[in-house]
């Protein structure tokens, strides 16, 4: 059977996700062209030229920054992510970064390493140099998790079985995060608080216009003196140069995140890892596996989840014969889409319509086959981004 779509991959993809598009319908790999879809993880598509022929874009990865989401929005495009797949991954490096910053030990590494000595005086120079690496154990300590989503909470479940008291804030956390939360994290009812209070505070939000420069100098100053800042989100989260300077002044003791910045090299108190938050080969397959069933879903049935421009929606098919719109959301869009098949003889057996901020997507199945007149006429209708009609083949 001739390949019914070309996904065109940028960056390395994990073959296990890969697996998942159905081998004689889809062509996959970085030549296949014109794409329908593109996958990628890191690369900066902002500068790309991106095919009119695409219809999704899917991010191996939760953040979405290096997408033009909006350009995309425009043509009626979803971009996908995963969100929670690399959870377990962050949640394991958030807590190597506890460790380090509480036991000092990079400074403590870099101290073995620059000992030139024999057996015997090492010795002594061990002895006489740990001293100066005394670091403090995590039960009954607080720790602050900004952010309740799957890692938040997964960082909160960890840092409870640690012995440590965990005090949480996030005023956007959906019922499904509340439910998985532990129900020993109290609730803090704002950064300030959790600032405050906290010995530890980790990041778990994504980088928005709101969230942008969230932990700032004048919120530093009123996290507690000596306290461990970890950024495992995004950098563009926290004020460099304020954390810079309360390293200085020594309210904070560490700064230990997931992104290097050339202000921040070879600052004794920073640990700067170099993004490894989903560099597992467990996380890099779930991230593959979850976005490749996503653009697969949308692709051949129009239906959408996780699509951080678009809402959610997912419609058995009562019908071979269906239709996706993507559409701004304005009033009587729905009326017009239904006055136009009504007009072509075309009897609607299923509808879903729903919508997210400017952004409204509606599922059609019809009884009859949709003759390529009616495509176009919706199409012509203002306000309408893009239309797919999805014929379901035998295969």
């Amino acid at each position: 059977m001739a390949e019914s779509f070309r996904i065109q991959t940028i960056n390395q993809i994990s073959a296990i996700g890969l697996k998942r598009f159905p081998a004689g319908h889809y062509a996959v790999g970085p030549q296949a062209e014109p794409p329908d879809a593109i996958l990628v993880r890191s690369q900066n598509m902002h500068e790309m030229e991106i095919p009119q022929s695409v219809k999704a874009i899917g991010r191996a990865g939760a953040g979405t920054n290096n997408i033009p989401v909006k350009r995309m929005s425009e043509r009626g495009v979803p971009v996908f992510n995963a969100p929670g797949a690399n959870a377990n991954a962050v949640k394991e490096l958030v807590l190597a970064g506890l460790l380090i910053a509480s036991r000092n030990l990079v400074p403590a590494v870099k101290f073995v390493e620059g000992l030139d000595a024999d057996d015997k005086t090492l010795d002594k120079l061990v002895e006489d140099g740990k001293k100066q690496f005394s670091g403090s154990e995590l039960p009954k300590r607080t720790l602050g998790v900004i952010g309740l989503g799957k890692i938040g909470s997964l960082v909160a479940d960890a840092a409870i079985k640690l012995g440590m008291n965990v005090l949480g804030y996030d005023p956007e956390i959906t019922v499904e995060a509340a439910w998985s939360l532990p129900s020993q994290v109290k609730k803090a009812h704002s950064i300030e608080e959790v600032l405050r209070n906290s010995e530890y505070v980790t990041l778990h939000v994504p980088l928005l216009d709101v969230t942008r420069g969230l932990i700032s100098a004048d919120r530093l100053k009123s996290m507690k003196h000596g306290a461990i800042l970890l950024n495992f989100s995004r950098d563009g989260i926290v004020d460099n140069d304020a954390v810079l300077e309360a390293l200085q002044a020594k309210r904070l003791r560490y700064y230990v995140c997931d992104f290097p910045a050339k202000k921040l090299l070879n600052e004794p108190h920073v640990v700067a890892l170099p993004h490894l938050g989903a560099s597992t080969r467990e996380a890099e397959e779930n991230c593959a596996v979850m976005v490749v069933d996503q653009v697969r879903d949308f692709l051949e049935h129009g239906n959408i989840h996780n699509a951080v421009n678009f809402p959610d929606v997912a419609m058995e098919r009562e019908s071979p014969f269906r239709i996706g719109i993507a559409n701004a959301n304005v009033p009587n869009m729905v009326g017009q889409i239904s006055t136009a098949m009504a007009q072509a003889g075309l009897n609607i057996h299923n509808m879903l319509n729903k919508s997210k901020g400017e952004m409204a997507y509606t599922l059609v199945d019809v009884d009859s086959a949709v003759p390529d007149k009616v495509i176009a006429r919706i199409a012509e209708i203002d306000g309408v981004l893009s239309v797919r009609y999805l014929p379901q083949e035998a295969r």
